[in-house]
């Protein structure tokens, strides 16, 4: 068990670094200090007393990375109560189903998605408050609740009427080994699994973190994952908020460009991103100077590249901000060409592996420790071993257990059991080798999920499921090809052939089909392309698809 209290460590680092930044909002140039947020914390605390919020007791949190995000958050796990971090990215229907299996009493939304949803929907919710200014939007009859906010700095000044101070700070006291958060690792109804994160597994992160100096006080962060996912909720924000750095919050599209002007802008101690952001970076500005024939030649000279190679690595440093530590990378497999030039110049970057059942972190070395093509060594709190009779040559299933690892699925203790052995290893899902030196390698997947450009978990057999109900579709197959997602569908013939339907109409329904599904699934799930396939898919003995026939169809 991790010696440090979860909860503790918040209040120790409030009360530490009270006059310090803790979190700016980058687009509109707001920033509450630690002292702050600290008060904001108190007045939200004040409210969930008033209301009869009790320990335990669950609160969903929806909207886009903002200082109220991330004190919404605070305010949830320091109470005692227990966090349900939604990714905005989900549709209604998902966020209504995670609400209601959630057990949510409370929701806090940004005014944006709440126009989307509907109460009546969610009908367990007591209140709901706008992250936009934490009015309260929404109250079950008779609650009494928007009477309670209009009042609540009146009873908070007379709480504390020669101000809130640092000693004032004082937090639920709460066991590590407590529930601390339900993450969702999708939202469709019908799939969604809640990992139970304890505090001892977010406290394992975030203590990782600071012991290894990831983050000190006064670094500063721009945060461009979604904080809803437990990468960058993990390191971005509570790592962050722990160790006394400063949060920048980004909230625009991280383009190339737009990152670029903001890296300028904080000047990020460590950067935290996942393999798209690099990659793009790479082939809008680096490789189309590395294709003209003059750098080319120039490159073909010894001792003159490696000139040149110094001169990118440092340009390339300049771009992200100049004064990072290094560059992490996760979330998703990293290109090796990519990965080999950014070795070649000597750029500060390394990668490591995690999921949202260990919160996330499972291996990770420093950039000057940093095995090529490896994901990081499994970290001294973790455990790991290969399922495979030779694990330093032979590929097996990663297993893993130790102090970041989730407590089960909500609701679904058959999921658990799927995955949790009972010797307390988690069968991970991914395949690779081990090193004698506890490097990790991963060489590919043996689970079915997708990983999205951007880190997120993708399960094609939901999207499957969708598609399936949609007119003149038999059966269908969701594959990835070049980062985008594509269905492959065997029509309903049988159906075809009753409408008199030709292959061009065919073809538009198809295309309506892809449409209306795109509505119905999160942004980073949506189909590109909509292929038809002439025969039925070929089956196990259990009537699954084998899949791994089809992941290189090309049509």
């Amino acid at each position: 068990m991790i010696e440090q209290n979860f909860i503790k460590l918040f209040e120790n680092s409030f009360r530490q670094n009270w006059d310090l930044p803790a979190y700016s909002d980058y687009s509109k140039g707001e920033t509450f200090t630690y002292g702050q947020a600290a008060t904001q914390i108190a007045k939200l605390h004040l409210l969930f007393d008033k209301i009869n919020i009790k320990q335990g007791d669950k609160i969903a949190l929806i909207g886009q990375n903002t200082p109220h995000w991330t004190i919404t958050y605070v305010a949830t796990v320091t109470y005692g109560a227990i966090i349900v971090p939604i990714l905005q990215d989900f549709n209604a229907n998902d966020v209504h189903h995670i609400v209601n299996h959630s057990d949510s009493t409370l929701l806090f939304c940004s005014d944006r998605i709440w126009d989307n949803l509907e109460e009546e929907k969610m009908d367990q919710l007591t209140a709901v408050f706008s992250l936009d200014d934490f009015r309260c939007i929404y109250q079950k009859d008779g609650a009494g609740i928007q009477k309670i906010m209009l009042g609540i700095n009146d009873d908070f000044n007379a709480k504390y009427p020669e101000g809130f101070k640092p000693a004032d700070i004082k937090y639920a006291e709460r066991e590590n080994s407590e529930l601390a958060m339900i993450s969702y690792t999708s939202g469709t109804t019908g799939f969604s699994k809640g990992v139970l994160i304890s505090g001892n597994a977010l406290a394992g992160n975030v203590t990782f973190g600071i012991r290894t100096h990831l983050l000190e006080k006064g670094d500063r962060v721009l945060t461009f994952l979604p904080l809803a996912h437990a990468y960058g909720m993990a390191f971005d924000f509570l790592t962050a908020t722990c160790a006394g750095a400063h949060t920048n919050l980004l909230n625009k599209i991280p383009s190339p460009k737009v990152l670029i002007k903001a890296f300028q802008d904080v000047k990020p101690s460590v950067i935290f991103t996942v393999p798209l952001i690099l990659e793009k970076i790479y082939r809008k500005q680096i490789q189309p100077m590395l294709n003209k024939m003059p750098m080319k030649l120039a490159l073909s000279i010894p001792m003159v590249d490696s000139t040149i190679y110094k001169q990118i690595n440092k340009k390339l440093t300049e771009a992200f901000g100049g004064e990072f530590k290094e560059v992490i990378i996760g979330g998703a497999p990293m290109n090796k060409e990519i990965e080999e030039f950014f070795r070649k110049i000597g750029f500060r970057f390394t990668v490591g592996y995690g999921m949202t059942e260990c919160a996330p972190l499972i291996s990770y070395a420093p950039w000057n420790e940093f095995k090529p093509y490896s994901a990081g060594k499994i970290l001294d709190i973790m455990e790991a071993k290969i399922d495979s009779a030779n694990p330093e040559e032979e590929v097996g299933e990663i297993l893993v257990r130790g102090e970041n690892l989730m407590s089960g699925y909500y609701k679904n203790p058959e999921a658990t059991e799927a995955v949790i052995d009972e010797d307390g290893w988690m069968h991970t899902g991914d395949m690779g080798i081990l090193d004698k030196d506890n490097n990790l390698y991963i060489k590919g997947r043996c689970k079915t999920m997708i990983l999205g450009a951007n880190g997120q978990n993708i399960y094609p057999e939901e999207i499957e499921a969708k598609l399936n109900n949609m007119p003149f579709v038999m059966e269908s197959l969701v594959i990835e090809k070049d980062s985008k997602l594509i269905a492959l569908v065997y029509p309903d013939y049988e159906a075809v052939d009753a409408a008199s339907m030709n292959n061009d109409a065919l073809a538009l329904i198809m295309e309506e089909n892809r449409k209306e599904l795109n509505k119905e699934v999160a942004s980073y799930e949506a189909v590109t392309k909509i292929i038809l396939y002439p025969n039925e898919f070929e089956k196990t003995p259990k009537r699954s698809i084998k899949r791994f026939l089809y992941t290189n169809y090309a049509g």
